[in-house]
């Protein structure tokens, strides 16, 4: 059966359409729901509290496309959530002699936090496989730019050179941290099953002689973590998730929003692969690819703070807490899903432009050295004279329109010192350790 509702991302063109989306979509959650109601049977049949039969029945019976979603949604509002509804439907599809076992000994939420984990685990993948594609573009911009010369901007203004190389090293030293902590959550999602209040009182009453052996058959059936215990209002594994989803995106927005500012058409020095088009200028190409990754950076961290703001889960299960984590976290899914999908598009088409990066290293006539040239004179006519000459150059620069290097060479104290004015006022040949950076940098797997 097919809904009558669908979100399509009609409102959200960075997810719309990605892996993500259908990861995360009501039938991929629907799905999610049934698969931890069908390996909960399949744990009990294991430790002999079921029969393989109902194991069997309720999981050809667990399938998302009998079930109507948009019939759920309606009748969840009689009990607060989707379990409920379900459950009274997966029983029906097991059919008469196995229905009874559909749901035994757990508590509605069990099964949504188990979803939830199942969501969250198959969406992480999706995202770890954009992330690898993003860090080996970015590991590729670095190598081939390592010694491409580049002013590098501080408080907005020229600061000292750098090069495109150590930035774009950068960008991928914090994808490399998002690939990390999403890693680790993904592989420490726990699956949930504690009964109505945390106890598995329920399992011992249906004749488990070792009721904590079901979380643990549990989790194998599913793939997930066995919890130490039940954490309906212990909410580190959403906690967590909150956290390297929101670090993820964030550091994927440091990287649109550098491309953004390098881009603008005053400054040009990279422009994305292929621009988006304008409704009312034909002459434009927007830097779209950075847009919805830096929107998606922005609304991640008050969808994580919801999600922390759930920690706070009063009594054995709260009321409101958990509720409160659904929307907020299939968001996140989805907006560091797209996000991911778009910084890989964005470093894997990114075009780089060393000609203008050099001509702006010139716009400042020369004063981009002028820390340079400030260790380098103060030695030979002391610090207070270095100070006030280059100070009296700087101003002349632009007052005259003339180059520091050519002012340099007239100044009467520096005739008889041989300094190598040339390669002093290159700014190619002042960006440091760069390049070693750089090369460090690319060590990292």
């Amino acid at each position: 059966m097919t809904s009558v509702f669908s979100d399509t991302g009609l409102l959200a063109p960075g997810w719309a359409d990605s892996p993500a989306a259908s990861a995360t979509c009501d039938s991929a959650f629907l799905q999610a729901l049934l698969d931890a109601e069908a390996a909960l049977t399949r744990a009990q049949a294991a430790l002999g509290l079921a029969p393989a039969q109902a194991a069997a029945a309720v999981t050809r019976a667990a399938e998302a496309g009998r079930f109507d979603a948009g019939s759920l949604a309606r009748r969840a509002r009689g009990g607060g959530n989707p379990v409920i509804p379900l459950v009274a439907d997966l029983t029906r599809e097991a059919g008469e002699e196995y229905g009874p076992y559909v749901h035994r000994g757990a508590t509605s939420q069990d099964i949504m936090d188990t979803a939830m984990m199942l969501v969250a685990g198959r969406t992480l993948a999706l995202v770890l496989d954009d992330l690898g594609r993003t860090e080996r573009a970015l590991a590729r911009l670095a190598a081939g730019h390592r010694d491409t010369a580049m002013p590098g901007r501080t408080l907005t203004q020229h600061a000292v050179p750098t090069t495109f190389g150590l930035k774009a090293a950068g960008w991928r030293s914090l994808v490399l941290d998002a690939r990390d902590r999403t890693a680790a959550v993904r592989d420490a999602l726990p699956a949930q099953l504690g009964g109505a209040a945390g106890t598995l009182a329920a399992f011992e009453a249906y004749g488990a002689a070792d009721p904590a052996a079901v979380p643990r058959a549990y989790a194998r059936e599913l793939g997930l973590q066995a919890p130490p215990l039940p954490w309906h209002t212990l909410r580190t594994p959403v906690a967590d998730l909150a956290g390297a989803l929101a670090f993820t995106a964030g550091a994927l927005g440091k990287v649109a929003v550098d491309v953004l500012t390098l881009s603008r058409t005053e400054i040009a020095e990279v422009t994305e692969g292929s621009g988006g088009g304008s409704s009312a200028m034909p002459h434009k190409a927007n830097p779209v690819r950075s847009t919805l990754i830096a929107a998606a950076a922005r609304r991640a961290p008050q969808l994580a703070a919801t999600l922390y703001g759930s920690l706070v889960a009063q009594d054995e299960r709260p009321a409101g807490a958990w509720h409160a984590e659904w929307e907020p976290l299939r968001d996140l899914l989805r907006l560091v899903g797209g996000a991911a999908r778009d910084a890989a598009e964005l470093a894997e088409g990114l075009r780089v432009h060393p000609d203008v990066m050099r001509q702006h290293l010139d716009l400042t006539h020369g004063l981009i050295v002028s820390e340079r040239l400030s260790a380098v004179l103060a030695p030979l006519l002391g610090r207070a004279r270095a100070k006030s000459l280059l100070t009296d150059l700087a101003r002349r620069t632009y007052s005259e329109g003339r180059p520091l290097r050519e002012l340099l060479a007239e100044e009467a104290d520096l005739k008889h010192i041989d300094v190598g004015l040339d390669e002093l006022t290159d700014p190619a040949r002042y960006t440091g350790a760069a390049g070693a950076l750089t090369d460090r940098a690319l060590e990292r797997r």
